[in-house]
């Protein structure tokens, strides 16, 4: 582990120490019919009334977290002198996994909004919009089942562009060489 690394991990232990001295609450009122709308983040410590801890908001805030560490230990590796057939990710790769980093961090900070009065309890909720999750929120509620779509749907393509970015090494063989390996088949079965 080289010293970016072991600054990105030291980062990482900060912003987890922050998610959880100040995690996001939820405000619950009896005007509303007792739903829960988002009230902003606050010190754990403190007397909050009416207010509960957004466990749902708070574990997708430590997995991005978590999962950007992990894109920040491989963008800050150190790469040996590149050898052909060697395996460890271009720059097409790299700049993937910089994308994706960003688009969890945006993800987390304009997550799904619904306002109090149209939620209902069916099975798919409805949203309003992506607010910001520092604004004034106390008439939405977070729609996380959408918000964690959205994180498993930027987790899922970011790997699949990963894969398909991916430089091919010496033993794989490519879409030319298996068609006339097939034709020197094909021909070596008619003699």
């Amino acid at each position: 582990m080289n010293n970016a690394q072991r600054i990105a991990l030291i980062l990482a232990a900060a912003n987890l120490a922050l998610l959880l001295v100040f995690p996001p609450y939820d405000y619950v009122s009896l005007q509303y019919g007792n739903i829960a709308t988002f009230d902003g983040f606050y010190l754990v410590f403190g007397d909050h009334q009416n207010r509960v801890v957004n466990a749902n908001f708070l574990a997708l805030e430590i997995i991005v977290v978590l999962i950007n560490t992990c894109i920040a230990l491989l963008l800050l590796r150190q790469q040996p002198p590149r050898q052909l057939g060697r395996a460890g990710g271009n720059s097409r790769q790299r700049a993937v996994l910089a994308l994706v980093a960003i688009n969890l961090v945006l993800a987390l900070l304009f997550p799904p909004f619904e306002y109090f009065s149209a939620i209902t309890k069916a099975a798919l909720p409805t949203f309003e919009g992506f607010y910001f999750v520092f604004g004034d929120n106390s008439l939405r509620q977070m729609v996380t089942p959408i918000l964690y779509l959205e994180v498993a749907l930027i987790l899922i393509n970011g790997a699949l562009l990963w894969l398909l970015l991916r430089d091919k090494t010496p033993e794989e063989v490519s879409a030319e060489q298996a068609r006339a390996l097939a034709q020197s088949v094909r021909a070596a079965r008619k003699k």
